[in-house]
């Protein structure tokens, strides 16, 4: 007799049967997403057998079907059945082969394949709100700015209050915010509208409701938006002009106006070397790390170890030779006597003073990474009296 459990007790653990191999077998395949195609070879697979079958039963004369013998006849006259011609020629069997070929008028179309796809690609979808990213040593601004496809102007419009609107003052360990699209991060004061924070970043007060992650009711009035103070709101598209920071410009005529940018000032005027108005590389590397023409990066920025020799660029007398407030480091400034001024920054050394002439591939310093940096490199600008800051890469070799 079987043993019967009492009502409201659960069975002991021994008394429940072990999945099979064939379960355990089935739920790994499950597992593995191999089930649908397992499954479709399977039918496949029987297809197949089931058509081998109906060739070999052919082949061995298994497919004629046996024709019932007509009835006795009884009492009554029974009308007997017309003779089938093809069934008395086959001695009373119905030959598959006698019979009349069958065909089916299909639309002829390529149809969809189905394909089997083990493996779903998830398609990414875009950031919506502000992330974090602490600075590496060796990091630029440009190369984060690469790294989540944004502009370089966005970096700076997004932290402020972190780099002052200076690359320069990208160190090691700042904590970033990285905005989702390219445009300026603001944080809402009380008495703000719409009207004129949009109005001041160049956008539509829409652009601003409609940013998902802002929670800004769409409903909202420009004018009297119900924004708490302190929030922060992406702008997206917005741009505003930058804070500069740039020193003034040495020349040997008037060498005393960069005494704001630190004690490397030269107060003295200075006569020496003129410039041929061509200039040559700065430094044996032409690696760019970096370099955007614009109010808060009018210079490229020139990888290499520390030590790597920094060239004068043409002939000229050193207006400046020593440390600098605005984030450039060890710096020497040659004034070229033509016009022209160029820049060295973040120098490891300076092997220049002040009213020395300098000519064309001296070594002026070494490279290094002085001031407001994150790697190793030299900061190169060309100043002209008529055309301002220009881009070096126009005019080097």
């Amino acid at each position: 007799m079987s043993e019967v459990t009492q009502e409201g007790q659960q069975p002991s653990p021994e008394a429940s049967p072990e999945p099979s191999r064939l379960s355990a077998w089935w739920s790994e395949v499950t597992r593995l997403g191999w089930r649908e195609t397992l499954m479709r070879f399977a039918g496949h697979l029987g297809l197949l057998t089931v058509i081998a079958l109906g060739v070999w039963a052919a082949r061995a004369g298994l497919d004629t079907l046996p024709v019932a013998a007509p009835p006795a006849a009884g009492p009554q006259q029974v009308e007997e059945p017309t003779a089938v011609p093809e069934l008395a020629a086959a001695g009373g069997m119905l030959s598959v082969a006698d019979l009349p070929a069958f065909t089916l008028d299909l639309p002829t179309s390529a149809g969809i394949p189905r394909w089997s796809e083990l493996h779903t690609v998830i398609p990414s979808r875009p950031r919506l709100e502000v992330t974090k990213y602490q600075v590496q040593r060796g990091d630029t601004l440009f190369g984060i700015a690469e790294r989540y496809n944004l502009t370089p102007e966005t970096i700076l419009w997004g932290n402020y209050d972190v780099l002052q609107d200076n690359p320069h003052n990208l160190t090691p360990g700042q904590e970033l915010n990285i905005l989702p699209v390219d445009g300026t991060y603001y944080q809402w004061h009380e008495g703000d509208g719409l009207n004129g924070v949009a109005e001041f970043f160049g956008v539509s007060p829409q652009d601003i409701i409609d940013w998902p992650s802002n929670d800004i009711d769409p409903a909202t009035d420009p004018a009297d938006p119900e924004i708490e103070s302190g929030a922060w709101l992406v702008i997206p598209g917005g741009q505003r002009e930058f804070q500069s920071w740039q020193a003034p410009v040495a020349t040997r005529s008037s060498p005393a106006v960069a005494g704001v940018s630190g004690p490397g000032a030269c107060g003295a005027l200075y006569d020496g070397a003129i410039g041929t108005n061509t200039f040559v590389w700065p430094t044996p590397g032409r690696t760019i790390s970096g370099y955007s023409f614009s109010s808060f990066h009018p210079g490229i920025d020139i990888g290499g170890s520390v030590g790597n020799g920094i060239f004068a660029a043409d002939n000229g007398v050193v207006v400046y030779a020593g440390w600098n407030y605005y984030g450039y480091g060890n710096l020497v400034i040659v004034d070229h006597g033509t016009g022209w001024q160029t820049l060295y920054a973040h120098l490891s050394s300076i092997n220049v003073g002040c009213g020395q002439s300098v000519f064309q591939g001296n070594v002026i310093g070494g490279m290094g990474c002085t001031g407001n940096c994150s790697g190793t490199h030299l900061h190169f600008e060309m100043r002209s009296d008529l055309f301002g800051r220009v881009n070096p890469l126009l005019y080097l070799p």
